[in-house]
C-alpha cells in the first residue's frame, strides 16, 4: 500500500515538473504578446498621425483645385484606413475611459477573445430582461401595498440597477460597443434620480407622488420587456445578414437600426416620454407644497430634461433615417429610369438597324 502511495506521488512530481515548464512557457508568450500589442498600438498611433497630417495637406489642396480627382480617391482610401484601423484596434486591449478609472482604477478590462466578448455582451442583455421582470413585481407591489421599507428597497433596487448599467455599459464601449452618448447619459441621469428618491423623505409630497411613480416604473418596465424582446430578434436578423455589429446592444429608446418595426416601437415609446414630461408636471405642481424639500423641484428638473433628451433623439434619428430612406428611394428611381432610357435607346437602335 505504501509503495502504491509513493509511486503515486512520484507520477504526480513527474506531472508537476511537466507543468513548471509549460508555465514558463506560457509566460514567456504572455510577455512576447505584451511587446507585440504594445507595437501594434504604436503602428496604429503613428498611422492616425500621419493620417492627420495628410487630412490637413488634402485641405489646402482642395482649396487650389489641384488634381481633384485624385485627392477624392485619396480621401476615400483614408476612410477605408480609418475603418481598418478601428478593426485591428477592437482586437488590442484598450485603457480605461474616465468613468471606468474612478470606479475601477486601471484595471485592463478589455476582451481580447471575440466568443468572450459576445458571451459578455449577452450576460449584459440577462441581466436587463431579468431586473425589467423583478421591477415589475416590485413596482405592482409597491403600488397595491404601502409599506415605507418594500419602497426603499425597490428604490434602491433602481439605484444599484442603473448604477450596475453604467459600468456594465462602459465595459461594453471599451470592447467595441457602438452606445450612443445619449442612452449612456440617460443611465447615468437615471442613476442620479433614483438615488435623490431613495432620500426623499416620507412627507406628504411623496404620498401624492409615490402612486404615479408606481404606475410609471410598471410601464417603462412592460415596455423595456417588449422593446428587448423585439430588438433581440431585430439584431439577430440583421446580424446574420451582416448588416450590424456583434457587440450592438438593445437598449431603452429608439435606434437607426429599428425603423423596419417603427410602427410597433414608437407609439409605446412616446408615450413612456409623455409619462416623464408628466411627471416632471407633476412634481412641479408639488414644489409649491408648504412642506415641500429640495427633492421635488430637483426630481422635476430631472423628469423634464429625460423627456427633452429622448424625444429630440429620437425624433432626430427619425428624421436622420426618414432622409437616408428618401435618398434611397431617390437613388433607385433614378437607376431604373436611367436603366429604362438605355434599354430605350437599345430598342431604337435594333429598329433602326432592321430598317437599315
Amino acid at each position: 500500500m505504501t509503495d502504491q502511495v509513493l509511486e503515486e506521488w512520484d507520477e504526480l512530481t513527474s506531472d508537476f515538473k511537466q507543468l513548471e515548464v509549460d508555465n514558463k512557457a506560457y509566460l514567456q508568450q504572455l510577455d512576447e504578446l505584451t511587446a507585440v500589442q504594445k507595437k501594434c498600438l504604436n503602428h496604429i498611433a503613428h498611422q492616425r498621425y500621419r493620417i492627420g497630417i495628410i487630412s490637413k495637406s488634402i485641405k489646402e489642396l482642395s482649396k487650389q483645385n489641384v488634381n481633384l480627382e485624385k485627392l477624392t480617391e485619396l480621401k476615400n482610401n483614408i476612410m477605408k484606413r480609418k475603418a481598418q484601423l478601428y478593426e485591428i484596434e477592437q482586437t488590442l486591449p484598450k485603457p480605461n475611459g474616465i468613468y471606468l478609472k474612478i470606479i475601477l482604477g486601471n484595471v485592463n478590462v478589455s476582451i481580447l477573445n471575440k466568443e468572450e466578448k459576445f458571451k459578455y455582451k449577452d450576460e449584459y442583455e440577462k441581466f436587463k430582461l431579468i431586473l425589467s421582470m423583478i421591477a415589475i413585481v416590485m413596482a405592482v407591489l409597491n403600488f397595491c401595498v404601502r409599506f415605507r421599507p418594500l419602497e426603499l428597497i425597490y428604490i434602491f433596487l433602481l439605484v444599484w440597477y442603473y448604477c450596475t448599467l453604467t459600468i456594465r455599459e462602459s465595459i461594453l464601449k471599451v470592447n467595441g460597443s457602438r452606445i450612443k452618448g445619449w442612452w449612456r447619459l440617460h443611465h447615468f441621469l437615471s442613476t442620479v434620480a433614483a438615488g435623490i428618491l431613495l432620500i426623499w423623505p416620507d412627507n406628504a409630497t411623496w404620498s401624492h407622488f409615490r402612486n404615479q411613480f408606481m404606475m410609471f416604473n410598471i410601464y417603462i418596465s412592460l415596455v423595456q420587456y417588449l422593446q428587448f424582446r423585439y430588438q433581440r430578434g431585430a439584431l439577430y436578423r440583421l446580424k446574420a445578414l451582416g448588416e450590424r455589429h456583434n457587440m450592438d446592444i438593445t437598449i431603452e429608446g429608439f435606434h437607426s437600426w429599428m425603423w423596419r418595426g417603427l410602427s410597433f416601437v414608437l407609439p409605446f415609446l412616446f408615450i413612456g416620454y409623455l409619462f416623464q414630461l408628466y411627471n416632471a408636471y407633476s412634481l412641479f405642481l408639488l414644489s409649491y407644497e408648504a412642506d415641500t424639500t429640495w427633492h421635488v423641484p430637483v426630481l422635476s428638473f430631472m423628469f423634464f430634461i429625460l423627456f427633452v433628451g429622448n424625444t429630440l433623439t429620437t425624433i432626430s434619428l427619425i428624421h436622420s433615417k426618414f432622409h437616408e430612406k428618401v435618398e434611397l428611394q431617390y437613388r433607385l428611381m433614378s437607376q431604373g429610369l436611367s436603366n429604362h432610357l438605355l434599354s430605350k435607346e437599345v430598342e431604337d437602335d435594333r429598329r433602326t438597324s432592321k430598317q437599315e
